[in-house]
């Protein structure tokens, strides 16, 4: 399969997965509070990839040690905390489109840190594709309120996102993607969800109850696909493709955010109809040459 035709393959299939964590994101916190679903989040998928991390030590990346553990945090850390903790105020439509801005802060981490090109019809392509989450996001006329502390909490998971797709395609490329997302979760991150877990007082808490087991069913379906699965398929597409096309897939989430909430008894509205047609509009104009790394 060419380059191209994969990359357009993985952005659909990560739209799908990323864009139905909110819903599990907001199952779960109706079962567990916004730090034990982020523990949790990470903690199962490094046991999950723990088998592929061991079996694959010696290909550890020693010398681009920095590098993994910037990645990793920014990534696959400090987020997964900051949504639940942001989601507990605001709404999954606000989140997706807080979330939208990682092309903006991509293009812009890139420039002043990696050096990275841009064409002009990229960042047309972004801008129109932003503006149709705009509508999507808000075109329920739901009247929802903004609250500052829970957007900058987003703005910055969304800056840290951005930091960790630039810093793995400018330094983390040598190795294969399934080999990356399981150094990441099993290596780096396991400990320090372990320990952020029992701080939480999720293990003096636990016990065997029907709410118990059906909040870790959600938190385990996040972990698996939306965390574990899903960073090893961006891993991938980074490969294939630029971290500005990488991460044009979080302008196409709240289209399937949009999907589940009509599932669950929501309606579409016509400026949510129109305001995804705009998306798919603007990704149109990404279908350029790759960015060039100075």
């Amino acid at each position: 399969m060419n380059a191209n035709k994969e990359k357009w393959i993985l952005l659909i299939i990560l739209t799908i997965i990323w864009g139905s964590s909110f819903i599990l994101i907001k199952k779960s916190l109706e079962h567990f509070n916004p730090f034990q679903v982020g523990a949790l989040r990470v903690l199962i998928a490094g046991i999950v990839l723990m088998p592929i991390a061991i079996s694959k030590y010696k290909l550890f990346p020693k010398k681009h040690i920095k590098w993994l553990i910037l990645a990793a945090f920014t990534g696959n850390f400090i987020p997964m905390f900051l949504f639940p903790i942001a989601e507990t105020e605001v709404s999954s439509s606000i989140a997706g489109i807080i979330n939208s801005m990682m092309p903006i802060f991509v293009i812009i981490v890139g420039a002043l840190v990696w050096k990275f090109e841009t064409t002009k019809q990229q960042i047309i392509g972004v801008c129109i594709s932003f503006t149709g989450v705009c509508l999507l996001a808000f075109g329920g006329g739901d009247g929802t309120e903004l609250k500052l502390i829970p957007i900058v909490l987003l703005l910055v998971a969304t800056l840290c996102y951005a930091i960790s797709t630039t810093t793995i395609k400018s330094k983390l490329m040598e190795l294969s993607s399934t080999i990356l997302s399981s150094f990441v979760f099993s290596f780096v991150l396991f400990f320090p969800s372990l320990i952020s877990l029992c701080l939480t007082g999720f293990f003096s808490e636990f016990e065997f109850s029907k709410d118990v087991m059906t909040g870790l069913m959600f938190v385990g379906l996040l972990a698996v696909f939306g965390t574990g699965l899903a960073m090893t398929l961006n891993y991938r597409l980074l490969k294939v493709s630029t971290p500005l096309f990488a991460s044009t897939v979080t302008l196409l989430m709240p289209i399937v955010a949009i999907i589940w909430g009509i599932l669950d008894g929501e309606k579409l509205t016509v400026m949510q109809f129109v305001g995804a047609i705009i998306i798919i509009a603007g990704l149109i104009f990404l279908r350029t040459k790759s960015a060039i790394k100075k």
